[in-house]
């Protein structure tokens, strides 16, 4: 076992891209694979672990690759890594692994007769070395007893107005059911999910099956309180139906494959993790499948603390249940007065006057606390005695007023109008200390003053994290691999499942110490540049290779370029503009791009104007200059110029069709050539060019000539929350060469949060399209990597994406085979190396690792690749799911195919966290906003929520039109890298 460590790190889903150092997106970032944005479930804020990508090198060394690749069956070219080979997976085998102990590895293939949402498990891989690991999993025993459910719609939670009340709310109500008005009947507790689910070990003697249940909420008043007009507590109905009986031995035969994953499976798995979530959620702050406790916190500034937190699921493996358990990070809002919260917002501390119209506070930065704070903030206020057995209870806050309390009037019983401030110290004797600072609005519209206001702690922020705090997050939530186990460990003390009565009375035991388990390191592929360097090849090692003595497999040409800088001219002068263009030739040349030696033209040109004019004043000074158009513009960018960065951006990509490449003033001040090497990995492939390909062998799947593949991937991309109804956007890559090396895109605008693509089939038809124009036939397989997507949609997937690509190949008159595979990076399992020596210069587990046993689901085509090398953090594997495979690959064939693919990022000299046509998809989304005009003033980030669906159709319908296509030059060209 690791060294018990304290508690920490983050965990995720989608939000960080990792943190600064190398590694996320091709280059200068580094850190957790897309970390979570914000806290909550999502695990804070971009969750540390050296993933995706990083940038490309002069440093290294090239390592022999060693064993050999897998060999296929007869009837074709040698099957290499990524060739499916004739037979499938080895025999099935059953072990009993011990916690702590020799790992064994537990693998199994599913009986004939069970059905699987996707693809059933052909057996294990083979190919690789192996390696003992641990993982965040821990062993789990059931009892055998049957677990009762009262279900969904028969759980009805009474309120006046019919709204669903919060999760924590009903948390209470069925608490104070089974231990205040039926403690009889609940002498045995059941779990709750928190909105219609509970389950319970025995079964309720209900007639007809159900009952309805009166719960008061609050102290009843005294006779004297009832005489003065207090009301009652309020009274909530809960009406329990049982709806069904759950065996165990349904869930037992699952997990030895024998069963299939139906509804009663599903609901087994349901329960368990209610079980084991019902204690943590009624002592702390919850999200979802995450609690957050104070036992370790970070005030960031900006009215944000960062709490440590534990994620927990139980989830079904080969043989037996396992829960995984991971550190999570939460952001919550700073406790203490409201005052208080709102000047650390505005970075203004002990400046209350800062909040005062009549001082001069501006109404944007009115809007920017407003936009912070609602809605999901609650208050409590120091005046409130309505109920003076217990504290009151906190209260939404709807928006901020306008005008100071001293000038806020309001209306009192009887019409007479006062003002707030006026109120307060004639009414209530209170004074106020600072009359004109703003007040808040409640939700029943009362107005109090700010200084009034207090803000409880643990309450979750459910939005994004503002970027200025990312590397603040990042330091809080990182932990190197060994800490992160340790704190995991630790973690058990606070998680408590030994003591907890919910987990005792449905006979869970769980073990306390992580699964030890074989996985495998897997053999990169080789990489071959061009014949003419003294290093025509690559050989990856611990996820990275560098471009010392190597030139581009195809290099490019620039013939004419230009270099516009917004960096004031007296900190980027003409000595430093000149030396930035004479590296960055000297690099071009290194690597074998043409590359004319002097820029047409040098302009100083101011970020507060009209980019776009600027930029085609620019091209026509240049093409008077040469006679020609610019072939490349290079954009110098001040810092936190990233508005204009944008405007560049949609003026090339959208607008004019004419490459850009933007570099940062503080990096490219006397830059060393490794920058400049990471420039000509962009440069090359967004002018056409090619850096590197995969050895043919070790891909021999898709350049089997007789069988042209082609490879996509696609994505889907949300509103960050707190962005009401802004659209999502999708995404859809596709390969159009044999070496899966050089992509086409395309992009789209739907309804805000859907995940399933609307526009798959037209999307589809352009990517084969475009495949068929480079290499004059229609594939005969397509290889489809979908990112994006949870389990419960997979389902969905497959009925509604799947028929659109069949629709589009149909219309297009061919009908190629397929294979369907969901990259999932939102999980939490983590595997870690037994000692430091064993993993690589991170402590993470080498690139290549690759798990499909223990811990694997006991029917489905699943495994875990972690397929990059650790930055920083603990890395973070990609699940992939097969839930389609009509070219019958062999789990080592996948394996070693996907693997491949996660060396063609052309950005990086660095294997990535997914393959890369899954990595693109999910940078063309991340582009939308370069497809609006800056001069629309459209925001994508603003809260601004519909009341209704036709508000949101106008919304979706607006942003349609003002979206604009890629330039049908750039369209041709990867002009995303």
């Amino acid at each position: 076992m690791p060294p018990k460590a304290a508690p920490g790190e983050s965990g995720r889903g989608r939000g960080g891209r990792g943190g600064r150092g190398g590694g996320d997106r091709g280059g200068g970032r580094g850190g957790g694979d897309r970390g979570g944005r914000g806290g909550g479930d999502r695990g804070g804020s971009r969750g540390g672990g050296g993933d995706r990508g990083g940038r490309g090198g002069w440093r290294g060394a090239s390592p022999d690759r060693g064993g050999s690749p897998s060999r296929g069956g007869p009837g074709g070219p040698p099957r290499g890594r990524g060739g499916p080979p004739q037979q499938r997976g080895g025999p099935p085998t059953r072990a009993i692994p011990t916690s702590g102990g020799p790992a064994v590895q537990r693998s199994l293939v599913p009986a004939a007769h069970v059905k699987a949402i996707g693809v059933k498990r052909p057996g294990q891989g083979t190919g690789g070395r192996p390696i003992e690991v641990f993982t965040n999993n821990f062993a789990t025993e059931l009892d055998q007893g049957t677990i009762y459910h009262y279900d969904g719609m028969y759980l009805v939670i009474g309120k006046s107005d019919d709204r669903p009340l919060p999760a924590a709310r009903n948390f209470e109500i069925i608490q104070a059911l089974q231990t205040q008005v039926e403690p009889g009947l609940f002498a045995r507790p059941g779990v709750y999910d928190g909105r219609k689910n509970l389950f319970t070990a025995y079964e309720l003697p209900f007639e007809s099956g159900g009952r309805t249940f009166e719960v008061p909420m609050g102290t009843p008043p005294s006779p004297g309180e009832v005489a003065a007009g207090r009301r009652g507590p309020k009274v909530h109905t809960v009406r329990l139906t049982h709806v069904a009986s759950i065996s165990p031995e349904v869930l037992q035969r699952f997990l030895r494959g024998e069963q299939s994953h139906d509804n009663s499976v599903l609901t087994a798995i349901t329960a368990l993790n209610v079980v084991v979530r019902m204690g943590p959620n009624l002592k702390y702050p919850f999200n979802v499948r995450s609690f957050f406790t104070d036992r370790e916190t970070r005030d960031i500034g900006g009215g944000i603390v960062l709490w440590r937190g534990y994620f927990q699921s139980v989830r079904p493996a080969i043989g037996r249940m396992v829960i995984n358990i991971d550190i999570s990070t939460g952001a919550m809002y700073m406790p203490g007065p409201l005052i208080d919260v709102a000047l650390a917002i505005l970075g203004r501390p002990g400046n209350p006057n800062a909040l005062a119209p009549r001082q001069g506070l501006p109404d944007r930065e009115r809007i920017r606390i407003q936009r912070f704070i609602t809605p999901g903030l609650k208050i409590t206020t120091s005046y409130d005695q309505r109920d003076p057995n217990q504290a009151p209870r906190p209260r939404g806050v709807k928006k901020l007023s306008k005008e100071g309390a001293r000038d806020l009037t309001f209306e009192l019983t009887g019409g007479q109008t006062t003002t707030v401030a006026d109120y307060f110290r004639q009414k209530l004797n209170r004074p106020l200390r600072f009359p004109d600072v703003i007040c808040v609005e409640l939700a029943s519209g009362a107005l109090i003053p700010l200084e009034l206001c207090h803000v409880p702690p643990g309450q979750i922020m459910r939005k994004q994290v503002p970027p200025d705090k990312t590397n603040s997050v990042l330091e809080f939530a990182t932990k190197r691999p060994n800490d992160r186990l340790g704190s995991i460990v630790n973690g058990l003390g606070v998680l408590e499942y030994g003591q907890s009565e919910y987990v005792r009375e449905f006979g869970l035991t769980v073990a306390n110490e992580p699964i030890r388990i074989q996985a495998r390191i897997m053999n990169p592929p080789t990489l071959r540049y061009h014949q003419s360097s003294k290093q025509p090849s690559a050989r990856p090692r611990d996820g990275a290779w560098n471009l010392i003595d190597k030139r581009m497999f195809t290099p490019t040409n620039v013939a004419n370029w230009m270099i516009v800088v917004y960096e004031r001219q007296q900190r980027f002068n003409d000595q430093v503009a000149n030396q930035m263009a004479s590296d960055l030739v000297r690099a071009c040349e290194v690597v074998g791009i043409s590359i004319n030696p002097q820029p047409a033209l040098i302009k100083w040109e101011s970020g507060q104007g009209n980019i776009g004019q600027q930029l085609r004043a620019a091209g026509g000074e240049c093409q008077r200059r040469t006679k020609n158009l610019p072939t490349l513009i290079v954009v110098v960018l001040p810092e936190g110029g990233n508005d204009i960065y944008t405007a560049v951006k949609h003026f090339g990509d959208v607008a004019t069709g004419v490459v850009t490449q933007c570099m940062k003033s503080s990096k490219c001040f006397r830059a060393k050539p490794q920058y400049y090497a990471n420039i000509t990995l962009k440069l090359n492939v967004k002018l056409g060019g090619v850096n590197s390909v995969p050895e043919p062998r070790d891909i021999s799947f898709l350049t089997d000539s007789a069988n042209p593949t082609i490879v996509m991937g696609a994505d889907v991309i949300h509103p960050a929350p707190g962005s009401g109804d802004r659209p999502s956007f999708t995404s859809l890559v596709g390969s159009i060469d044999t070496s899966a090396v050089r992509y086409v895109s395309t992009m789209e605008v739907q309804t805000s949060r859907q995940e399933i693509i609307d526009a798959m089939e037209s999307m589809s038809t352009y990517v084969l399209t475009q495949y068929k124009l480079n290499t004059q036939k229609y594939p005969k397989r397509i290889l489809f990597y979908r990112d994006g997507v949870s389990e419960g949609q997979f389902a969905t997937v497959i009925q509604d994406e799947l028929p659109l690509i069949r629709s589009a190949c149909k219309k297009l008159g061919f009908n190629p085979t397929i294979t369907l595979i969901i990259v999932g990076k939102r999980h939490h399992v983590r595997f870690f190396p037994r000692s430091e020596n064993e993993g690589d210069r991170s402590g993470n587990c080498p690139a290549g690792t690759v798990v499909d046993s223990d811990v694997v689901n006991p029917v489905e085509f699943d495994f875990y690749l972690q397929s990059h090398g650790g930055l920083l953090g603990t890395s973070r594997p990609a699940h992939y799911n097969v839930l389609l495979d009509e070219n019958r690959f062999t789990a080592d064939g996948l394996q070693a195919l996907s693997y491949a693919l996660c060396h063609v990022y052309a950005r990086a000299t660095r294997s990535v966290s997914i393959p890369a046509p899954v990595y693109y998809a999910d940078i063309v989304c991340s582009r939308s906003k370069h497809h609006f005009d800056p001069q629309l003033g459209l925001d994508l980030t603003i809260s601004e929520t519909a009341t209704n669906t036709t508000e949101a159709a106008t919304t979706l319908e607006r942003f349609r039109q003002a979206f604009k296509p890629t330039h049908e030059r750039q369209k041709k060209l990867m002009y995303f890298c």
